[in-house]
């Protein structure tokens, strides 16, 4: 005897499934850098500008969380700890770069279109 769940299916399409891993300002930023290899936090803190230290931290407990980066912690005194990305978080990467170079191409586009919303706020 099979029993049909009435449970709706946990995503919409793959692209729900993608947003609940990168949703947000600064995931995608996070994994832009570390694609480009192991960071410590101060790195990071740099590399995504504008990001405040306690939503930092958040989203790379999120990211921790969902299996997508690997957190190594040295157990030294001064703390050093870095930040690199699992399998899981490279073949995210890999589906991200057509993305990268959509905004490249677009750039100005994107820009002119910004600019001409925020002139009319």
């Amino acid at each position: 005897m099979s029993i049909k769940s009435t449970d709706p299916p946990p995503f919409i399409c793959g692209l729900d499934a993608t947003l609940r891993i990168v949703g947000g300002k600064w995931k995608p930023l996070i994994l832009f850098f570390l694609g480009q290899g192991t960071k410590r936090y101060g790195e990071l803190k740099r590399d995504v500008r504008g990001v405040s230290h306690k939503m930092l931290i958040q989203q790379l407990k999120e990211l921790e969380s969902h299996g997508v980066i690997l957190r190594t912690d040295y157990k030294e005194i001064p703390p050093r700890v870095d930040y690199a990305l699992t399998p899981f978080g490279e073949s995210l990467i890999e589906a991200m770069v057509p993305l990268c170079g959509w905004g490249e191409r677009n750039s100005a586009m994107i820009e002119k279109v910004l600019s001409e919303r925020k002139e009319r706020t």
